[in-house]
């Protein structure tokens, strides 16, 4: 299996974590998804959980996807589904509001990149405009469990970008003081629980070439 990052760091850590795990088969490397160094017609399968999703030009990447898969292949697409309907951006957006009154939420004119392709219906357009065939798209029900609200931050600032833009402008107390409102809605969430349970639409686009 290759997995490939336009970021070096990312492509060491799959690399590190596969080797503990004993995965032989995982080989990391790294390249622009825009274009990949990768010939024609090379996989069974190919996808994207939650990162073509964030490219610029998605349908260049898409079309990538589908140029390195072989003939009656398939390409797989993971993305979230509507902002408004994911749980831990509601709860995030939240608690910054609760330290920044002047705080308006996420900037939503454009969409925010990770929200491109929300819509499940645009998201089987762009599959169908890469060339695929028999597009298809399902949504399930993601869900995450958060025990503290530093293990949210963590999470969501150092693994999406979203969280890093939603953060950009507080100081350094603001961090602190949403962090303990943080730990605060989700205590009350889990309701004595070990963890707060949230939930998010998550669509699941697969096409064959």
């Amino acid at each position: 299996m290759l997995s490939v990052d336009i970021s070096p760091t990312m492509v060491e850590r799959l690399t590190a974590r596969a080797r503990n795990e004993g995965l032989s088969n995982v080989v990391g490397c790294v390249m622009d998804g825009h274009a990949l160094e990768l010939d024609d017609d090379t996989f069974d399968i190919s996808g994207s959980q939650f990162g073509v999703m964030l490219f610029p030009d998605l349908p260049r990447a898409l079309r990538e996807l589908a140029r390195v898969t072989k003939p009656a292949g398939r390409v797989l697409m993971v993305v979230y589904g509507p902002p408004a309907q994911i749980a831990f951006l509601g709860f995030f957006m939240s608690a910054i509001q609760a330290v920044v009154p002047g705080f308006t939420g996420l900037p939503m004119d454009p969409t925010p990149l990770p929200f491109q392709v929300a819509d499940p219906e645009r998201l089987r357009q762009e599959l169908t405009a890469a060339g695929l065939k028999n597009v298809r798209v399902e949504t399930i029900t993601e869900r995450l469990e958060f025990q503290s609200g530093t293990q949210m931050w963590n999470w969501l600032v150092n693994s999406n970008p979203i969280g890093a833009m939603l953060v950009a402008d507080l100081t350094s107390d603001q961090k602190v003081v949403v962090r303990q409102v943080l730990d605060g809605m989700l205590r009350e969430r889990s309701r004595g629980s070990d963890a707060a349970v949230l939930t998010n639409p998550i669509h699941i686009g697969i096409g064959t070439r």
